[in-house]
């Protein structure tokens, strides 16, 4: 399986060669007219030191830019490894056939306008698509800036600047950004490997190009900018296999985007929303940054420091006013204030003045030198308590700000601690005084920021990659229940014609993935409500069963604490005379009956399940209760997950510091609530016919959880097939090979 797999993925990148290491190229659509995309892309092809031969095709010209130009690809004298197009849109499919003929297997297209033809120009992708499938050709584009590769000379694009040699690879959805980031790039001196505006992706993908730079020795580290994807399993079978080896950094638009499409429960809401795209980056070992100076900012971070192993951070500084605005910034990020051992305030209490801060930030006050930052350093590199050190230093009359730094670069040269080497990130404030010093940083390879918060900014990059490293590192076995009992319930329901499960099927459902619930009756009418409360017993709850209503609280089909038959019966009653009201359109099928639950320090958590349209099937925890939107304490996870995930996405929401017990409670059993996730992560990826499911309130104390209400829906054969298939492509890539 695992070479077949591996077979799969390396077909993506068939002839990549040829697009991004040609020996030969032709543009299709050169021309000299000032101004026009081929007459710029030529100038960037001829500029850019391109070693191979270059061919031009425009049946209305003879010559160009004094280099001769043939009347079609077919007279081209020799045949081209790639051919960038720049044609009007109505030419295009004709051009990629004759490429076809002529045995050329990559072309860049660069033709934009599709969109503003409507469907006829709609129409003429698809014919490009089918065209460039047909004759065997790999294509970037259309609707794309171009591709540049620094190293070969290879400039086949209509940018207005040319990019840097460098180690980093951008890959673009958005032309514009290309050119954005490379004006922005260029006064800065930071160089690329390859920068690939993909376009409309009407062949070459993000997942195809992720694979090809995985193994490409010239990028060290890639950036993507992402509007969207349409295969996400492709996507996450390449991306987790090269964020094993290089750092991804991923700018994504739309944080703020409407879910795309309704759903009826609060899992199902959030599919098709931003927050399942965290969690495929996470997923896949990426960071995700917000901003373009923030994500070369993190390229620079990740390069200049080694892995970090967790979120304390000490503070280092001559000035308590800085060292305070680090620490707001830390603790404002989720980061950790580091609490010195009692052996290292011993030895600063030996190194520094009595007037030193005693604590974190470690203030060494102002006139602080060289001396007393390397002995402060070294100490500090010492402590288990820190997982990292920022360095600050205000300019003062008393000491040399470029002394200090030398005395921090050497330090940390020469330092080494039994556990390792813990990174170190600097911030000289200042301009006049702390640029030399800043200069020294950069030599030395050393992070160094502008401000404090910059600063933390960076060390909270590093955790926020380290977490996302972590979560890469586990892959799931499912371990689904054996049991035709799911298949029989969700049979019956697709038969009847329901979406929604009922009663009795979603307590089989929960029972065979051992989920506990409390005892409960399903009956028909109000007398055999008052016959299920006698035969239960002491006070219960009674829910209105109707595949109409799906949140039976909103119109009243919720009625709690009834004690006797004579109350239940009553309430039933009532409860149909005001949902008939409220309803007329809803099927009432009866009653659900359940024994009160009297667990007063319990949490009440919400458990789900849908299916994302792009990544399928997606796990959710967090705060339940009705008030679960306005509380917005929730996280996703991509489905499969094991007990590591289930707790990391426990810890990612504000619920997770009620449930390790508070002001005298003890702490909820957290293995079990871990287990109920990992157990419907198990229930979507053997049955994917489930497509939504809540639990809400799944209530968690020391005791264990019981879930006191769920939903589930589910979906037909052909669509649950689909998303199988989804499921089975994003998990490959685990399987893929990975290498050094």
């Amino acid at each position: 399986m695992t070479a077949n797999l591996c077979h799969a993925v390396a077909m993506s990148t068939r002839d990549f060669d040829r697009l991004f290491a040609p020996r030969s190229l032709v543009l299709v659509g050169a021309t000299d007219r000032a101004g026009s995309v081929g007459a710029v892309t030529l100038a960037n092809l001829r500029n850019g030191g391109f070693a191979g031969a270059l061919y031009l095709v425009n049946p209305k010209h003879a010559s160009v830019a004094g280099m001769p130009c043939f009347p079609d690809v077919g007279h081209v004298p020799q045949t081209p490894d790639l051919a960038v197009i720049a044609t009007p849109p109505d030419r295009v499919a004709g051009v990629v056939r004759q490429l076809g003929d002529k045995g050329t297997r990559a072309a860049v297209i660069l033709t934009a306008g599709f969109g503003e033809l409507g469907e006829r120009g709609r129409a003429m992708q698809r014919e490009i698509s089918e065209a460039a499938a047909a004759q065997s050709i790999r294509v970037i584009g259309p609707n794309c800036v171009g591709i540049m590769v620094p190293d070969v000379g290879l400039n086949a694009s209509f940018a207005h600047l040319a990019p840097s040699n460098g180690d980093v690879a951008f890959v673009s959805q958005s032309g514009a950004l290309i050119t954005a980031v490379l004006d922005w790039a260029k006064p800065r001196g930071i160089g690329f490997s390859k920068v690939i505006s993909l376009g409309d992706m009407a062949d070459v993908d993000f997942g195809d190009t992720l694979e090809y730079l995985r193994t490409d020795a010239a990028t060290q580290a890639i950036l993507l900018y992402v509007e969207g994807f349409s295969d996400g399993g492709k996507f996450m079978s390449a991306a987790r296999a090269v964020s094993a080896n290089k750092p991804v950094i991923v700018l994504k638009v739309g944080r703020n985007a409407e879910a795309a499409r309704a759903a009826h429960s609060h899992t199902g809401a959030l599919a098709g929303s931003d927050v399942v795209y965290d969690a495929a980056f996470r997923r896949a070992g990426m960071l995700r940054v917000d901003t373009m100076p923030e994500m070369f900012d993190a390229v620079e971070t990740l390069g200049r420091t080694g892995a970090q192993s967790g979120d304390r951070l000490t503070i280092l500084t001559n000035g308590g006013g800085p060292g305070v605005m680090a620490t707001d910034a830390l603790v404002s990020r989720g980061g950790v204030p580091a609490q010195l051992g009692a052996q290292t305030l011993e030895k600063l209490n030996a190194i520094l003045p009595p007037t030193w801060s005693h604590g974190n930030p470690v203030d060494m006050i102002g006139d602080a030198g060289p001396k007393e930052y390397r002995e402060t350093l070294e100490t500090l590199l010492g402590d288990p308590g820190s997982d990292a050190i920022l360095v600050l230093n205000c300019p003062t009359a008393l000491s040399d700000p470029s002394e200090a730094a030398k005395a921090v670069i050497e330090t940390i040269r020469t330092s080494r601690t039994s556990d390792g080497v813990r990174n170190v990130f600097t911030s000289w404030l200042g301009e006049y005084s702390a640029a030399p010093a800043r200069a020294l940083f950069d030599a030395a390879q050393i992070p160094t920021y502008d401000t404090p918060d910059d600063a933390v900014d960076g060390f909270m990059c590093r955790v926020r990659y380290a977490h996302s490293q972590a979560v890469l590192a586990e892959i799931p076995v499912p371990d689904p229940a054996a049991d035709g009992t799911v298949d029989a319930v969700i049979a019956r329901a697709l038969a009847a014609g329901r979406r929604w499960l009922d009663s009795d099927g979603v307590d089989a459902v929960l029972s065979v993935y051992q989920i506990p619930t409390p005892p409960s009756r399903t009956v028909a009418d109000a007398a055999g409500a008052a016959a299920a409360a006698r035969e239960l017993g002491g006070p219960v709850a009674l829910k209105l069963r109707s595949p109409d209503i799906t949140h039976k609280s909103e119109v009243g089909g919720v009625a709690l604490d009834l004690h006797g038959e004579e109350e239940v019966r009553n309430a039933a009653l009532a409860m149909l005379q005001h949902v008939k009201t409220a309803r007329p359109d809803a099927r009432l099928e009866g009653f659900f009956v359940q024994s009160m639950v009297r667990r007063p320090d319990a949490i009440e958590l919400i458990a789900g399940l849908s299916v994302d349209p792009v990544f399928g099937p997606v796990v959710l925890f967090g705060r339940g209760g009705t008030a679960v939107e306005i509380i917005a304490d929730t996280s996703l996870e991509l489905a499969p997950i094991n007990a590591a995930l289930a707790r990391l996405q426990m810890q990612r929401t504000r619920v997770w510091r009620l449930l390790q017990g508070y002001r005298g409670q003890p702490p909820a059993a957290i293995d079990a609530v871990a287990a109920v996730l990992v157990r419907l992560s198990d229930l979507i990826v053997e049955h994917p016919q489930i497509a939504e499911l809540d639990i809400n309130p799944l209530l968690a104390d020391a005791q264990g959880v019981l879930a006191l209400d769920a939903r589930i829906a589910v979906t037909s054969n052909l669509e649950a097939n689909a998303r199988a298939r989804s499921v089975r492509s994003r998990d490959a890539g685990d399987a893929v090979e990975v290498r050094p």
